[in-house]
């Protein structure tokens, strides 16, 4: 491979990498969030806190780190306040960021058609620069007991990039294919930037408070770039 097509691929692998920062949600109790980009309407179950941690691997070699902390006061039970620390390892981006994360819940799946608005961002530990945010409205509907449907739209913003500012899309089908196993398949994107897929498994043993997501996806362009995702979120 010649130094050029080397340094593009890697630059599009490390803007891939950021790019997938705006698009994680608050984690929601064994439904989409987590490892899921795209969000559900519904936030963490009212007086309960959880931790999640994820690691995302790119072909051929890039790849990023999250650890969220995020909380639903009893008092509050429609908002969800936390927030995340994620670390990239590429040679075009290959650093910290910490920033929050809010989600209110503004009608409840429950219902029949959920709604909710959420926003994260971060800042680049290393230079202090703004590096992404997203202020997304997700919503939820229910198709019976063990199927619904995730979709999602809003503001995307991606630092040092030639196309900072976007419209965010997201669309997910969420399957409850055993009594503790579920199945997603999501697609997203921005409209000016990259798009893909993602699908995946997760695993919460016995219905408890610990989710285990197993997940590959695709982001579609001329590097056709995939990439791979374990999860664990755990909830107390």
């Amino acid at each position: 491979m010649e130094t050029a097509d080397c340094f593009l691929r890697v630059k599009r692998l490390g803007l891939a990498c950021l790019l997938l920062a705006p698009f994680l949600p608050v984690p929601d109790v064994k439904a989409a969030g987590g490892a899921h980009i795209v969000a559900d309407s519904e936030v963490e179950t009212p007086g309960t806190c959880h931790y999640e941690f994820w690691v995302s691997k790119f072909v051929p070699g890039d790849g990023y780190a999250n650890f969220g902390p995020a909380c639903t006061l009893s008092k509050i039970p429609t908002l969800e306040v936390g927030g995340l620390f994620q670390h990239y390892w590429d040679q075009s981006t290959n650093a910290p960021f910490l920033g929050p994360q809010v989600k209110l819940n503004l009608r409840p799946a429950s219902s029949g058609l959920g709604l909710g608005i959420e926003f994260n961002g971060g800042v680049n530990l290393r230079t202090g620069s703004f590096g992404f945010a997203q202020a997304l409205v997700p919503v939820t509907l229910p198709i019976t007991d063990s199927v619904r449907i995730n979709l999602n739209a809003g503001w995307s913003y991606v630092g040092g990039t030639d196309n900072a500012n976007a419209l965010f899309y997201g669309a997910q089908v969420e399957a409850r294919i055993g009594y503790d196993l579920m199945l997603m398949l999501e697609g997203f994107g921005r409209s000016r930037g990259v798009n893909g897929v993602q699908m995946g498994l997760r695993y919460t043993p016995g219905d408890g408070p610990i989710d285990f997501d197993f997940l590959a996806g695709n982001f579609f362009d001329a590097l056709s770039t995939r990439f791979f995702t374990v999860g664990v979120t755990f909830r107390y």
